[in-house]
């Protein structure tokens, strides 16, 4: 695992939005008029990270909102016999550390990128004057952090049973729900995960995984376009 590290976004890549898109890409701000939005954009520092990576290790102090521009990066921690286990998949505009915005704390997990990412942060000790001028943001920041706990109470449901398809069922559809490519023919994912990091989630072999895969094509829930690209054909299997 690397060590963290962090760069300028290069002149022709992310820095030319001038910080709006991330900003705007971020539901936590989506009800914001354009004057709170600004005010928003010029609190955000930029950094840019290599595949593996590590932003933000176990132990170290959370006290700044990451938002994804542009990449993927996954909170993970250990479980107590050394195997790890993924809480959270960000993708582009999604953002994590909401509550550190409201009050600094040790960071429970690690958190690396896993490829390229151009990532936007807002430091609390920046905020802190904003939360002042706009005390109302405080029932965004709630509500985003109610969907990250409640999207881990189903993760523990999940790595608490012993079924291995009722923990790929909830692994997919977290994968699902992040997919913007949709088409006639259904939902397409593009992962950033190996089998090997899938077999981690749902605590399997990477060949158990790549039957289980083989298996629900073969009951067309899914098509394996390629080792990067699974087409889901059923959602309601998800449901």
């Amino acid at each position: 695992m690397k060590t963290s590290h962090s760069e300028h976004f290069p002149v022709n890549g992310c820095a030319s939005c001038g910080h709006s898109l991330c900003a705007k890409k971020v539901s936590l701000f989506s009800n914001l008029d354009e004057k709170q939005l600004k005010a928003v954009i010029d609190l955000i520092e930029r950094k840019h990270y290599k595949r593996g990576e590590v932003i933000l290790h176990t132990g170290d102090t959370f006290d700044r909102l990451y938002i994804v521009n542009k990449g993927t990066l996954k909170a993970m921690t250990f479980s107590e016999d050394g195997k790890e286990q993924i809480l959270y998949l960000l993708n582009d505009g999604d953002c994590i550390g909401e509550l550190s915005l409201l009050k600094s704390a040790p960071a429970e997990y690690d958190l690396i990128a896993l490829k390229e990412s151009f990532i936007c942060t807002i430091p609390k000790t920046k905020f802190d004057h904003y939360l002042k001028e706009n005390p109302e943001i405080v029932f965004s920041i709630m509500a985003s952090a109610h969907d990250k706990i409640s999207s881990l109470e189903k993760l523990v449901g999940a790595i608490a049973s012993n079924d291995a398809d009722i923990r790929l069922k909830f692994l997919l559809k977290q994968l699902i729900d992040q997919s913007k490519q949709k088409t006639s023919q259904g939902t397409v994912i593009k992962l950033q995960l190996t089998r090997e990091d899938m077999a981690n989630f749902v605590g399997v072999t990477r060949e158990t995984i790549s039957r289980k895969l083989s298996q629900l094509a073969h009951e067309e829930v899914l098509e394996l376009l390629d080792n990067k690209q699974i087409l889901i054909k059923d959602l309601d299997y998800f449901m």
